[in-house]
């Protein structure tokens, strides 16, 4: 059990951190914290609070970071308690023996760690990397060629911009779709109250039967011409084999044995497996 007793170092670590708003003050103080720390042992108990104290004392310049990434589709909240995490691993790793100011070492590593979340946990469908960080290139390009144009910028202005394809800015754009899923309940009208799902395809039973027809469609090809008259009277037309018969000027009798002989000639053909 870890013994209450105060010692000159424990009440150093929990002196009073000055007002967020005294930036020399709050970086003054944080130095000085890290300093402390790194001349205590990993398990001492005032340690802890050391390091507890310097990352309130830098949670301000957490927000300002992920400010950064406001209304790119991710709550600012959740951003935040992401750029935390950064700025935990930048004072567990500080040195503080080297002349680095924290603040420098510490909002790279925070928006590093904000730009991995984008990167890893946003996107709805997992696409590569090269197509997310062109999306988001593209994203931040888009504004300020507005302002330098006076327009929107064109697919063939930002392609020259970028110097890439235009079919590599489209891909980059369309990649932003897998940004963000919609729901099935968005309204897709504006008074019928139609919502998505009401209006997405259904799976077609045809579409199984796709091959087949082509299959087919192939072998008829190779079906001589009468005998492939005489089908599509017979399938298509929906004619009787005496009305084919009267057609051809053959007897029925004849339209029969056509018929059996080549339906099984078709059969054995498309039941071969390749």
């Amino acid at each position: 059990m870890v013994s209450a007793v105060t010692t000159p170092a424990a009440t150093t670590a929990r002196t009073t951190a000055p007002p967020a708003s005294q930036t020399d003050d709050v970086d003054a103080y944080v130095a000085d914290q890290l300093a402390l720390m790194s001349t205590m042992d990993v398990d001492d108990p005032d340690r802890d609070r050391a390091r507890s104290e310097v990352i309130c004392a830098c949670l301000p310049m957490v927000r300002r970071a992920a400010a950064r990434f406001a209304g790119r589709g991710e709550n600012l909240e959740d951003l935040i308690q992401v750029g935390t995490v950064g700025l935990i691993k930048a004072v567990d790793r500080f040195d503080a023996s080297r002349e680095t100011p924290f603040v420098n070492y510490a909002m790279p590593t925070i928006l590093g760690e904000v730009k991995r979340h984008f990167r890893d946990k946003s996107w709805s469908v997992r696409v590569s990397r090269a197509r997310q960080e062109l999306y988001l290139e593209i994203s931040r390009l888009i504004p300020t060629m507005a302002q330098e144009l006076g327009r929107s910028p064109s697919v063939s202005d930002i392609a020259e911009r970028l110097g890439i394809a235009e079919s590599e800015v489209l891909a980059g754009i369309d990649c932003g779709q897998a940004h963000t899923a919609r729901s099935l309940s968005t309204p897709v009208g504006e008074d019928d109250g139609a919502v998505l799902s009401d209006v997405l395809g259904a799976p077609d039973e045809r579409l199984e039967s796709v091959a087949d027809r082509q299959a087919l469609h192939e072998a008829l090809a190779d079906v001589p011409e009468r005998e492939r008259n005489i089908l599509m009277l017979r399938f298509f037309a929906n004619m009787t084999q005496s009305e084919i018969a009267e057609r051809v000027g053959v007897s029925q009798m004849h339209v029969s044995r056509l018929l059996t002989r080549t339906l099984a000639d078709l059969r054995a053909r498309l039941l071969v497996e390749e």
